[in-house]
């Protein structure tokens, strides 16, 4: 009570956790243990139904997240649903896919709960470009070929609203597309008037650690033709490079991601 007899409300916490990139046996330990624990679970709605399964069975789950390239509930900002629970002094496990800060908009959701004075941690996660990589065994940097790896969104735009690739791409080295699939085509002939040789291989990921993973390989000339031939569906990201020739299989390993990964090498 305070001296004029009002209650005061504990503010609640909120904990901004990566879930990784799908397949739940790459959370990290903190991300489980806060998640198996969880009141409340506010989720992306691409984070992995199996993910969600491991929160107890009574805790409230609010889908609060985007999917693909639309934006659902709100724009950029945390749902109100959060700030509100939190305010009232709820704990609040944010569950995002990946990392929150790389591309999970964890960045001005802190900025939010900082100005709203709500208590919060980060618990970093496995980004999907990492995730992805390993999956595919696919180096994203290698001695001699790749010094350096950058994390880009193909939806960046420009101030007068108009999509493009940003002006700071390096003209070598590995790229990794987030939300890679829209307007593929525009990107990678961007790539190529910038400076890059069609003939870099490329490969694009759908549902990357997961059961349904597919991938694309293909070089930056005819990667676009050859996700429209698959029927490759978002959400899904790009690596760009010399690395995607690198693909190593395990001994005595097969199958068809590899089998096109060798044509890419034999190219």
């Amino acid at each position: 009570m305070s001296a004029f007899g009002l209650r005061r409300v504990q503010r609640g916490k909120v904990w901004l956790v990566g879930a990784g990139p799908g397949d739940p046996e790459l959370l990290t330990v903190r991300a489980h243990r806060l998640l198996a624990s969880a009141e409340t679970v506010a989720y992306d709605e691409l984070v992995s139904p199996a993910i969600l399964a491991i929160a107890p069975s009574e805790a409230e789950r609010i889908p609060v997240g985007r999917r693909g390239g639309g934006c659902r509930h709100h724009e950029a900002k945390i749902h109100p649903r959060v700030l509100e629970l939190a305010l009232s002094g709820r704990e609040i496990v944010r569950l995002k896919g990946g990392d929150p800060f790389i591309f999970g908009r964890g960045g001005e959701e802190a900025e939010e709960l900082h100005a709203a004075r709500i208590p919060f941690e980060i618990v970093p996660g496995i980004s999907a470009a990492l995730g992805a990589a390993a999956s595919l065994h696919l180096p994203l940097t290698h001695r001699g070929v790749s010094a350096s790896v950058t994390f880009a969104t193909a939806h960046a735009a420009t101030p007068e609203g108009e999509a493009s690739l940003p002006s700071y791409l390096p003209s070598d080295g590995t790229l990794v597309f987030y939300m890679g699939l829209g307007r593929l085509e525009d990107r990678l002939a961007e790539l190529v008037r910038a400076g890059r040789a069609p003939s870099t291989p490329a490969v694009a990921v759908a549902s990357a650690t997961l059961p349904n993973q597919r991938a694309v390989f293909g070089t930056i000339g005819d990667l676009a033709e050859r996700v429209r031939a698959a029927k490759l569906e978002a959400p899904a990201l790009v690596i760009i490079g010399e690395v995607v020739a690198r693909v190593v299989a395990s001994p005595g390993e097969i199958g068809q991601v590899l089998e096109e990964a060798a044509a890419v090498v034999r190219a």
